[in-house]
């Protein structure tokens, strides 16, 4: 079963949403046009990093304000050749790649060039399969929202250490003075490991 990418908003010590991109955006907006709103901090589920994003005006200019973000922007073009001098400004960044000759040829012939075609190609894979992922890199993403949401908290270095020598079990057990929703989110991050790891023997 695929599961749809999720990114969590917290607001201190408590997670004001997991939810698809938009649905939480619209839920942490609702939280901070309150009197009292405290700091929030988002993070990309599927990577552990910390996003930022416009949240003045209203609940639509939040969403309207995707299109421009430089982590979710779409390509304008649709695919078609850009019709300007130079290039898309899309942050491309070149990196040379090899192939034969025979996949070079099938590129060449797609719509807007090779470069397009390779996006598409990515960006589809991502779409199917977001959760296919190493465990390293489940890993580093638990590591990452642990070191901001808990650096400060107690074993928080004995909790680093099992989990990056593969000891989810340990890990997790080892969170129980951390505040319930930062340790609720984080065992949820590690469980992913240990899924990961059972799922590759």
């Amino acid at each position: 079963m695929i599961e749809k990418r999720t990114y969590s908003a917290f607001a201190g010590n408590y997670l004001l949403a997991t939810d698809t991109l938009e649905c939480m955006l619209l839920k942490t907006k609702t939280f901070l046009d309150t009197a009292d709103a405290a700091p929030v901090l988002i993070f990309d589920d599927l990577t552990g990093a910390q996003i930022d994003f416009d949240f003045r005006g209203t609940p639509d200019d939040v969403l309207a304000r995707l299109s421009s973000h430089p982590l979710f922007a779409v390509a304008p073009n649709n695919g078609k050749p850009h019709a300007g001098p130079g290039r898309p400004k899309l942050g491309v960044v070149c990196r040379e790649i090899s192939m034969l000759p025979r996949h070079w040829e099938w590129l060449e012939h797609q719509p807007g060039g090779s470069s397009a075609a390779l996006r598409r190609l990515v960006d589809d894979a991502r779409k199917r399969e977001p959760e296919k992922q190493d465990v390293g890199t489940l890993r580093d993403a638990a590591g990452r929202f642990m070191m901001v949401m808990a650096g400060n908290r107690p074993n928080f270095e004995e909790v680093t250490r099992a989990l990056y020598g593969g000891n989810y079990e340990k890990a997790a057990t080892l969170m129980g003075d951390w505040p319930d929703d930062i340790r609720i989110h984080a065992q949820k991050l590690i469980a992913r490991c240990s899924q990961t790891n059972s799922q590759d023997r």
